[in-house]
């Protein structure tokens, strides 16, 4: 028998709650603090997102918080139970709480660990996919308030094998994850950077716009600008797509889960102006400043929040308008005076307003929407590999998660 396979016979597995107390009871730390004493205060925006330490920045007042809120200590576990922060991954150890004391938000599940298990250890554990994965399928309660009942996580199956295996396992995870993390962040900047360089350029490809001399506005370039404000069509099986500021993106349509209108209603809406290709569709909300061209041998009813802009064809190639409209300078002109407290609402008077100084023939206007589409083309493809580089250390990362739970960690 090999030392690996001795080793291992020596794991046990047992349920989470034979070696971790559950919500921990409040009259441990009415003991050990005054009302007035200063605790750490977690809301669940500051459990991190498989973070294994979170150190809270918030501090209360003990007499205010222990009847109210959930009670955890130093060294204890805490992972969100409701969804999306369930399946996103709040999770982690506590540590440098105030007076090693801290209170939080409902919906945490407080995990004491005995001296039968370490805490590192048991967060590896929870960190793997296939916890988050089981446990949202065992979800319950209302669409957007389901809970992760606290029986999942009691009567959890935990590898267990002796403390001094855990210790080796926490210290090459930390080891690995270290690296791994390393290799995220450089490749997530490279990633930004190589996107903000091509905005850079895409952006020094037109003129400048911005002066007030012999600028024109979109009112006196444009054919016409409609503002739709039709509520949102039943869902049909057949029918025309209905375009709202969802399914509109960077210089495309998002067809993906529209409503389709029947032509009845695609007659009623289109009464006043009925959309052609080479017409320009801009989103009114969030993603506000969005603009999309429609496309030649495409029927589309414009929806909730759109402006339709029909550019004059012998001033505008459809696809440099937009382009135009999509470059940083002019997406922060356009939300200069959004409104809206939550969500930016582009304004139709700033759409009209919107000036043009330099207009570019046609034929300089095609050659820039070349230059444009073969950068984004460059655009992709470092997205692409830069996404499957991510992709893959994430894969990585399970991996050595199933390998440590499994003893064939090394």
């Amino acid at each position: 028998m090999t030392t690996a396979s001795q080793g291992r016979m020596e794991w046990r597995v047992v349920p989470l709650s034979q070696v971790c107390a559950f919500k921990p009871a409040k009259s441990i730390c009415r003991k050990q603090l005054a009302d007035d004493a200063e605790v750490s205060f977690v809301p669940m925006n500051d459990l991190g997102e498989l973070v294994k330490y979170f150190e809270p920045q918030d501090v209360r007042v003990f007499g205010e918080v222990v009847k109210s809120y959930t009670y955890f200590a130093d060294g204890d576990v805490l992972c969100a139970k409701i969804t999306p922060c369930f399946e996103n991954g709040k999770l982690g150890v506590a540590r440098n709480l105030r007076n090693g004391i801290g209170f939080g938000s409902s919906e945490f599940v407080v995990m004491r660990a005995s001296g039968e298990i370490l805490p590192e250890y048991l967060y590896y554990f929870l960190s793997r996919d296939s916890f988050r994965e089981t446990g949202a399928r065992v979800m319950s309660g209302a669409v957007g308030h389901k809970r992760v009942p606290n029986e999942y996580f009691e009567n959890l199956l935990v590898p267990l094998p002796p403390l001094k295996e855990q210790k080796r396992i926490v210290a090459v995870l930390d080891q690995a994850f270290a690296a791994l993390d390393r290799a995220r962040v450089h490749a997530e900047a490279n990633l930004a950077d190589a996107q903000q360089l091509i905005a850079g350029v895409t952006e020094q490809m037109f003129p400048d716009d911005c002066a007030e001399t012999s600028s024109r506005s979109l009112a006196d370039l444009c054919e016409a600008i409609v503002d739709c404000e039709h509520k949102t069509a039943p869902t049909q099986d057949q029918g025309i797509p209905s375009i709202r500021t969802p399914n509109i993106g960077k210089g495309v349509l998002l067809l993906s889960g529209v409503n389709r209108v029947s032509e009845e209603t695609y007659r009623e809406w289109t009464r006043r102006t009925e959309p052609q290709p080479g017409d320009l569709i801009l989103a009114r909300e969030a993603p506000a400043g969005n603009v999309a061209v429609i496309p030649e041998g495409m029927r589309v009813c414009l929806g909730q929040r759109t402006v339709l802009l029909r550019p004059k064809k012998d001033l505008f190639i459809p696809a440099y308008l937009a382009h135009l409209l999509l470059r940083p300078s002019s997406q922060a002109r356009l939300l200069a005076h959004s409104r809206g407290a939550t969500v930016q609402h582009v304004n139709v008077k700033d759409i009209r307003a919107f000036k043009v100084s330099s207009l570019p023939s046609l034929a300089e206007q095609e050659a820039v929407v070349r230059g444009i589409e073969q950068l984004m083309a460059q655009e992709q493809a470092l997205v692409g590999a830069y996404t499957q580089k991510l992709a893959d250390l994430a894969t990585l990362r399970q991996s050595l998660l199933q390998k440590a739970f499994s003893g064939q960690l090394t």
